[in-house]
């Protein structure tokens, strides 16, 4: 699988790594990804999401059924 959030869509960047005496080179910025279940208790079963450490904090905040559906909606298989 890609290195891409499911909910967030974050994915690499690149930028430059910068040494000591200032030589540029190319390098790439991963994103904090976690592969994570969740119990879907309105539906009684387990998904696996794989997700940003900031995915983890929305739906800790918005509920796990409402990010689902608003994944769903944007035809996200799940």
């Amino acid at each position: 699988m890609a290195r891409v959030c499911q909910l967030t869509g974050k994915k690499p960047i690149t930028g430059n790594k910068v040494s000591h005496s200032n030589i540029k080179t190319k390098r790439r910025f991963l994103p904090n990804l976690q592969t994570k279940r969740f119990f879907l208790a309105e539906e009684d079963k387990w998904i696996t999401l794989k997700l940003s450490s900031e995915a983890i904090r929305t739906i800790n905040k918005n509920g796990l059924y409402s990010v689902v559906k608003e994944l769903r909606a944007a035809g996200e298989k799940i």
